[in-house]
C-alpha cells in the first residue's frame, strides 16, 4: 500500500512533498492529523478518472520536513495552502479535505484569498471544541513526551491511532500511519504539531462559514469517536445550503473503514456538479 509523492517544493525553508495526476479539473485533497497524504491516495487514483488531483503532505507531516524550528499550526496551513494553489496555477479547484485539512481549507478560503470551485467537508475540525483528553495531556507537557523510550512512544501511538477506526486496523494500515512519527525526527515532531494545535484558529472561522458561496458536501462516518457526528449537523446549520451524508459502519478513519462507500459518495458528489 505504499505510495510516493514524486515531487517537493520549497515554502519559507520548509520542504513540501507533493503530486499530481489524472486529467479533468483541478481537484485538491487534503489530509489531517495524525495522518498524511496516504490516506487518500487509494480514494484519489480513484478521482483521478475524473480530475487532475492534486495530493501534498502538510509541513511537518508524512514526507514533507519536520525541522523544531517550524510552526505547523492552522495558521501557517492555511497560508501554505493558499500559496500552493497560486504556485499551481489553480484558481478555483475543486477541494476535499478531511480533519484539520477542513481547517486548513476554510482558513485558505475565508482569510487568505483563495476561492475553491466546491468543497467537501469529510469528519473536519471546524468547530469547537475539538482535541481529545490526550492532546490536551500532551499540550501540557510536550517536550516530556517527545522524550520517551522509543518502544513506549510507540505503543502510544498505535493506541491512539487504533482508536479513530470503527473496524479495526489491518497491520499494514498502521503501520503506514504510524511511520512518519517514528524515530529521532518523527517522535518529537508527532507531539509538536499536537502542542501548536489550537482552537483560537477555527474560532475566528465560526461566525464567517456563511460565507462560503460555492457548493459545500459534508460528509460524516456514522460512528465517528473522534469528531462525533453532531460536529456534522452543527457544520450543515453554519453553512444552510450545504448537503450532507452519513456513511455508515465508518469511524473518523472513514479512507479506510468505508473506503469503496465513501469514493462513492464522492464520485456521486462529482457528478452533480457538472
Amino acid at each position: 500500500m505504499a505510495h510516493t509523492l514524486t515531487r517537493t517544493l520549497e515554502w519559507r525553508g520548509r520542504t513540501v512533498a507533493w503530486d499530481a495526476f489524472g486529467e479533468g479539473p483541478p481537484l485538491v485533497m487534503l489530509h489531517g492529523t495524525p495522518w498524511s497524504s496516504w490516506l487518500w491516495r487509494p480514494i484519489a487514483d480513484r478521482l483521478s478518472e475524473r480530475f487532475r488531483v492534486h495530493l501534498y503532505d502538510l509541513p511537518g507531516y508524512g514526507a514533507s520536513s519536520k525541522h523544531p524550528e517550524h510552526p505547523v499550526g492552522l495558521d501557517v496551513q492555511g497560508e501554505l495552502l493558499a500559496e500552493l494553489l497560486r504556485g499551481w496555477g489553480l484558481e478555483r479547484p475543486h477541494v476535499i479535505a478531511h480533519d484539520i485539512g477542513g481547517a486548513v481549507a476554510l482558513r485558505a478560503r475565508l482569510l487568505h484569498g483563495a476561492r475553491f470551485a466546491s468543497l467537501v467537508l469529510v469528519d473536519v475540525v471546524a468547530l469547537r471544541p475539538w482535541g481529545s483528553p490526550f492532546f490536551s495531556l500532551v499540550q501540557q507537557h510536550a517536550e516530556v513526551f517527545a522524550q520517551l523510550p522509543a518502544a513506549i512512544h510507540r505503543g502510544a501511538i498505535e493506541a491512539y491511532i487504533r482508536g479513530a477506526s470503527h473496524r479495526g486496523l489491518r497491520d499494514d494500515e498502521l503501520a503506514a500511519l504510524v511511520g512518519p512519527w517514528l524515530g529521532e525526527t518523527g517522535q518529537p515532531a508527532f507531539y509538536r504539531q499536537i502542542a501548536q494545535a489550537d482552537e483560537a484558529h477555527t474560532a475566528e472561522l465560526e461566525s464567517r462559514l456563511g460565507e462560503l458561496d460555492e457548493p459545500v458536501h459534508i460528509v460524516w462516518g456514522e460512528r465517528d469517536a473522534w469528531i462525533p457526528l453532531d460536529r456534522a449537523h452543527r457544520l450543515q446549520r453554519a453553512i444552510p445550503h450545504a448537503s450532507h451524508a452519513t456513511i455508515a459502519d465508518a469511524g473518523h478513519l472513514i479512507q479506510l473503514d468505508a473506503r469503496e462507500a465513501l469514493a462513492a459518495e464522492l464520485i456521486r458528489w462529482s457528478e452533480t456538479l457538472r
